[in-house]
């Protein structure tokens, strides 16, 4: 502990308590040997694992959570980068008022964006449930492309660029061979936690999913609400045993400290 700032940083431990061990209580239940959910748990055992994988709710579930938050990442990086680049390489009038535009998800209640979006577009337009989900988590991810993506962006120096542009290189090209290379690493990041974050959206997804399209997390609550076994706390474990395994591998592949490092910038 620093003893330069002891509030601090017992405030810190505090917080690492408070958010790891209700985690380890789950992870702990997750492995009994008995029916319900109790801690400490009856023995040990992994049968909850093996009834959650081949539970056909939970499975079809994950499998349309992954197909929701891939897409939307892929849509809200389309976006978001370019988006960034015309922030902050352009000559765009407003850059403050467009940047806080795509920021704004962030500070606006995911229950207001859902009901916005419902209203409006299910109930107005008659559009279809799945497309307004992945609207919305789109809309949702953009802040997290736009943000991170601009981080790294902040590292990379500009002249590299022009140098390419003086050696002859159009602006695309030079984009694609210099700068984009350039800003692999902040991109990743960027589509890595806003994957993470459309997978375990909970309010969006309850208010716009229909009940032909389910999302795990949402299928995890209904469960809960019906059922009081062990089962939910192993499809948590997994998930987060996934998450951990691709967030550590990310770190050693792109190394997430260099990229946020950019966001105070």
């Amino acid at each position: 502990m620093n003893s330069r700032h002891p509030v601090a940083a017992s405030l810190a431990v505090a917080g690492y308590v408070i958010m790891i061990v209700p985690l380890l209580f789950v992870m702990a239940t997750a492995f009994t040997a008995g029916n319900t959910l109790r801690f400490p748990p009856e023995g040990f055992s992994t049968r909850w694992f093996g009834a959650a994988l081949a539970n056909e709710p939970f499975v079809s579930a994950l499998f349309g959570s992954l197909q929701l938050a891939f897409l939307a990442t892929v849509l809200a990086l389309l976006i978001g980068v370019p988006a960034t680049l015309a922030i902050h390489r352009g000559r765009l009038p407003g850059k403050a008022l467009v940047e806080g535009l795509f920021l704004s998800p962030l500070v606006v209640p995911e229950l207001v964006l859902g009901l916005a979006l419902y209203q409006q577009l299910v109930i107005g337009l008659r559009m279809d449930n799945f497309q307004v989900l992945l609207l919305g988590h789109t809309v949702l991810l953009l802040p997290y492309a736009v943000r991170v993506t601009g981080a790294s962006l902040a590292l990379v120096d500009g002249q590299v660029e022009e140098a390419a542009r003086g050696l002859g290189a159009s602006p695309l090209r030079a984009f694609l061979t210099v700068t984009l290379p350039l800003l692999r690493p902040g991109i990743f990041s960027a589509g890595l936690l806003a994957f993470i974050t459309s997978f375990n959206n909970v309010p969006l997804s309850l208010l716009l999913q229909s009940l032909e399209f389910r999302t795990l997390p949402v299928t995890m609550l209904d469960y809960v609400q019906q059922n009081y076994n062990p089962m939910v706390a192993a499809v948590s474990t997994l998930v987060l045993a996934a998450t951990v395994l691709v967030a550590v591998l990310a770190e050693r592949t792109v190394g997430f400290a260099r990229i946020f490092g950019g966001i105070n910038q």
